[in-house]
């Protein structure tokens, strides 16, 4: 049974291409490549490995100076980078890592539509595309490259000799096959893939689309119609510095108290600003003036995306002071809109602390300024004793007044209505783990555009109209739930934040931890991502592995010098808390790379 999906079974089932569609064996007992080292010598013509080989050719101008083809090839450092044009019409644009030998792939009906889930499986996908991107690996090897150019000819000059193109096509075929799936017994010949046993391989996102992130920076063969470069004058994403963002978006002249100036974030000089973030002060600026400004935003993602760190991005850009709010399962409106609660302490006019007798012989003026906020340099000790039993008399009738007159009651201001009514940005951090999902219910007349709300003191409270609600959540953690549809509508935009690239990623944790180097740390960086990945194909989802565990990943090899040792008490003890799972990461992701 093959290892590599690629070479699943129902694979070797597929048709032929022409002109091998047609020959009288699919496999050959006297035809093989030099790398198959079984008892029983044999080559099994692949129809994937084939139409790949074939359409490759199509676009070779080292094999036709003329030719011309609808798909292409480049690379970007690592990385094999294709557009395949697929006979069923799609055009299927694939990423290769030959480093850790991980595709991303998507397919696109047209150049302008939005990326679809490649799934190699029978039925459905083939994996001709992903032997296309190969390609350029595939002819680092001698044997592949010699038979490579005689099917060549061959195909140019129309297959005079049948015999001697099938007997290309058989090593070329078995080459491939025994390279890939032997790939651990072969050294530098050996083509390590790691694709999921589902056989649905990680899909292109639009954000490392609109980044750039895959776009070649050198071209084999073809011109590339999807992954273009970013063009500077879409106005998509704004790329700025630290310094020039601050107060960038600012939308109104008003003018701070300096405990408000306080409140106003600074960024870190580690801080990374995501395009998420210039795209939401951008919104918040630029449709001030309408009819309907945009204030209400959700940013949505797992944890160490960044969420609440952009929140306070937003509002540095924005130039507001920044508040936030925690909820938890118990969340009820009232921990939004503020309560009424007994008064616990003592009254403005009684005395809790009295000067002692001590104090008072020692530093007469001290002590009467204690009991009556006057410092009076010459005073006596007598006329202090004297003022301390006219305030502890005093002070004993009030507290008998207050007592007869009953519990009092005093109404306590939350973070949201000192935001809502002042005018600041408020963070509402994790609304879905409200074990009442109807609790943001209650706020939508903050969300919507008549803006107030009655606080349970009867006083009525208008939404200031610079007051930006930025709601941050995880998805599919244990205790998220849905939220409320109508909270949902509220929200002005909804952005999902990407896990940070590999390179955002070390650059995020170099910058957090102060350590210079880059090699280690984006070596860990991309482990972070193979733990990852190993969690999605194995289905384990009691943990958490990103950007805060490899920022202390990083800070504990900083003090141990061990990447292994460091790694078992940050990353793969926050993975998972089952035994097994940590076993299997420990073994598969972080032995099998750093064991010394």
């Amino acid at each position: 049974m093959a290892k590599i999906p690629l070479f699943a079974n129902w694979t070797w089932r597929l048709p032929l291409p022409k002109p091998f569609d047609s020959v009288a064996f699919s496999y050959s007992t006297t035809y093989w490549s030099k790398y198959c080292s079984t008892s029983t010598k044999k080559a099994t013509l692949h129809a994937s490995v084939l139409q790949a080989i074939l359409s490759y050719m199509d676009m070779d101008t080292s094999l036709t100076p003329s030719a011309a083809s609808e798909s292409a090839l480049g690379t970007q450092g690592e990385k094999l980078i294709a557009e395949y044009q697929s006979r069923t019409g799609e055009i299927h644009v694939v990423v290769f890592n030959k480093k850790n030998g991980k595709f991303n792939v998507g397919r696109y009906e047209d150049i302008s539509s939005n990326p679809r889930i490649y799934s190699l499986k029978d039925g459905s996908n083939t994996g001709s595309a992903l032997f296309f991107a190969l390609m350029p690996e595939a002819l680092t090897d001698d044997e592949f490259r010699e038979y490579y150019d005689i099917l060549g000819k061959c195909k140019n000059d129309g297959y005079p000799d049948m015999d001697k193109a099938e007997q290309a096509a058989y090593i070329l075929c078995d080459n491939l096959y025994r390279r890939i799936e032997g790939a651990d017994l072969l050294t530098n010949a050996g083509i390590r893939l790691s694709i999921p046993a589902t056989g649905n391989l990680p899909q292109l996102t639009p954000l490392n689309l609109n980044k750039g992130a895959y776009s070649p920076s050198s071209v084999l063969f073809g011109t590339f119609r999807i992954l273009t470069a970013p063009s500077a004058a879409s106005g998509a994403v704004i790329s700025m510095n630290k310094n020039d963002f601050q107060n960038y978006f600012k939308f109104s002249d008003r003018t701070f108290t300096p405990r408000e100036e306080l409140l106003i974030p600074t960024l870190a000089d580690w801080y990374i600003i995501p395009p998420e973030v210039v795209s939401i002060c951008k919104h918040a600026q630029m449709t001030t003036n309408g009819n309907q400004p945009m204030r209400n935003f959700m940013l949505r993602g797992s944890a160490g995306t960044g969420k609440t760190e952009g929140a306070k991005a937003i509002a540095a850009g924005l130039g507001l002071p920044y508040m936030y709010y925690t909820c938890s399962a118990n969340t009820e409106i009232y921990d939004f809109l503020g309560q009424m609660l007994p008064e616990t302490n003592p009254s403005d006019t009684l005395h809790g602390d009295y000067p002692t007798l001590e104090d008072i012989l020692m530093d007469p003026p001290s002590a009467y300024k204690k009991l009556t906020g006057i410092y009076e340099e010459s005073i006596s000790d007598s006329e202090v004793y004297e003022k301390l039993k006219e305030v502890m008399s005093t002070d004993a009738r009030l507290q008998t007044e207050q007592s007869s007159a009953g519990q009092r009651f005093c109404y306590v201001e939350t973070p949201l209505i000192t935001a809502i009514k002042n005018g600041y940005l408020l963070e509402i951090q994790e609304p879905t783990v409200i074990a009442n999902p109807g609790v943001l219910v209650g706020l939508n007349a903050l969300l919507d555009r008549c803006a107030s709300i009655t606080l349970v003191t009867g006083e009525v409270i208008h939404r200031h109209p610079d007051t930006v609600i930025v709601v941050t959540t995880n998805n599919n953690y244990a205790g998220c739930r849905d939220m409320n549809q109508s909270v949902i509508s509220r929200m002005n935009l909804i952005i999902d934040m990407e896990d940070p690239d590999t390179y955002t990623l070390a650059e995020r944790a170099m910058k957090v931890t102060g350590c210079t180097d880059k090699t280690t740390v984006t070596d860990m960086a991309e482990t972070l991502r193979d733990i990852n990945e190993r969690c999605r194909e194995t289905m384990v989802n009691d943990g958490c592995c990103g950007v805060r565990e490899l920022i202390s990943w990083v800070q504990s090899y900083m003090v141990c010098g061990s990447i292994l040792d460091s790694a078992k008490y940050t990353v793969l003890s926050s993975v998972s808390s089952d035994p097994d799972n940590r076993a299997d990461i420990l073994s598969s992701c972080l032995e099998q790379k750093y064991a010394a």
